[in-house]
């Protein structure tokens, strides 16, 4: 019960990030940098998105102590995070300016923040399927 708790905190933490980072801490572009709507507001408007579901994935782990249903959020935890790192860099992309903020700062740090949403869920699969 202990680690289901510090893995939700870490999963609630991350998804806030991925969801809220972009908006008030590591700003992207808002609008008129390098178009009329650049790439980057999409992108952090859907990793918005994706940051709320691992946040919700987080808050059910707590609820939910069944081996199984925690294997399936897990599973669906891991696909968010290459969500996140898809939409960033191959669905939607970023500016073509590699100057602008969202390329030096918001991108990389969704990305390290996609990638450890990955890896913590890899572990928690892992450590699922050898409880049977």
């Amino acid at each position: 019960m202990k680690k289901t708790i510090i893995f939700s905190t870490v999963m609630i933490i991350a998804g806030l990030f991925i969801a809220l980072g972009p908006i008030f801490l590591f700003k992207a572009c808002i609008a008129n940098c390098c178009a009329a709507y650049p790439n980057c507001l999409w992108a952090t408007k859907v990793t918005l998105g994706m940051g709320m579901i691992i946040t919700a994935l987080g808050l059910f782990f707590i609820l939910y102590n069944d081996p199984k249903i925690q294997l399936g959020m897990t599973i669906v935890s891991f696909l968010t995070g290459i969500m996140v790192l898809l939409t960033l860099h191959v669905i939607i992309g970023s500016c073509a300016i590699k100057t602008m903020e969202c390329r030096l700062v918001t991108y990389p740090i969704l990305t390290v923040l996609g990638v450890f949403i990955m890896v913590l869920s890899g572990i928690k699969i892992i450590s699922l399927r050898k409880i049977k």
